[in-house]
């Protein structure tokens, strides 16, 4: 994807990430979190499928970069990314042969599209989207959605589902025995998938994790620091990878997600990636 640019449907391949979103219990206190943090503005539309029925879509620089939306209190948060299809009702079939399960869907959303929410066959949620003509998606500038990875204990079986799903490649780029692997479309990286050491299959489930680009102004140090001055708070300290530095944050309620400087690539020889999981000390 174009660096800084809100990127039209017809440049999302089946597979491409075209949209994240969080889902809070307290949906105003996250907006005014990622406000401070990220400089969002939102903006509330009609969404049958939410709690409320009200669909918060945050924006910068004019460019819409993500969506909020309120949860019950007793239902899963957190964030998680949305993959692009060109028809979620064709997805819905294929979830369900390849192993996995429909928890929603799909759901037709005014003037968005359609959704299907599932879990896939290592337990992780995921989201399809079938986004409508006019759909853009503003990524990799400060603020906007960077990457994701697929933290799972079941590599095989997630390689299996998504490579079959989407017709990816899996190129494994991990090194001393991490099972980290690099999903592709034909030479370019889409998506990333980790197996979570096992020490953590009773206490960690399957999650994604969902990275942001840093303002390479600020630094993703000083960012750390305004994270717990606004509410939030510091999962794992900033860290240098080959893909930048990097810091593992958490908003006010507690959901996970990750910021990166792409400005301060650092050369570890670990062979991983920007996506170190944050159980994983």
């Amino acid at each position: 994807m174009s660096v800084g640019m809100s990127v039209p449907p017809a440049l999302f391949p089946a597979g491409v990430p075209c949209w994240v979103e969080l889902a809070s219990a307290d949906e105003a206190a996250a907006r005014e979190f990622y406000k401070k943090l990220f400089g969002w503005e939102f903006v509330v539309k009609r969404d049958p499928a939410t709690l409320n029925r009200r669909y918060s879509i945050a924006s910068l620089l004019d460019s819409e970069v993500a969506g909020l939306y309120q949860t019950a209190r007793d239902q899963p948060t957190g964030w998680i990314v949305q993959l692009s299809v060109t028809s979620t009702a064709s997805t819905a079939e294929w979830v369900q042969r390849l192993g996995g399960t429909v928890t929603l869907g799909p759901v037709g959303i005014p003037d968005r599209g359609s959704i299907l929410h599932a879990v896939d066959p290592s337990g992780a949620p995921v989201v399809f989207w079938q986004p409508p003509a006019d759909w853009a998606f503003a990524t990799s500038f400060p603020g906007t959605f960077s990457g994701a990875d697929l933290n799972t204990h079941d590599g095989a079986g997630a390689d299996h589902f998504y490579c079959r799903l989407f017709d990816f490649t899996s190129q494994q780029i991990g090194g001393d025995g991490i099972d980290y692997a690099e999903w592709r479309l034909g030479h370019q990286p889409v998506l990333y998938r980790y197996v979570l050491d096992a020490e953590y299959r009773a206490s960690i489930p399957p999650h994604w994790m969902v990275y942001f680009d840093a303002d390479p102004m600020r630094g993703a140090d000083a960012m750390a620091g305004q994270a717990i001055m606004f509410g939030g708070s510091v999962v794992t300290p900033p860290f240098d990878t080959p893909f930048g530095r990097t810091a593992v944050l958490a908003d006010p309620g507690g959901s996970v997600f990750s910021i990166v400087d792409h400005s301060r690539p650092v050369d570890t020889g670990a062979g991983r990636a920007e996506v170190d999981d944050p159980y994983d000390d």
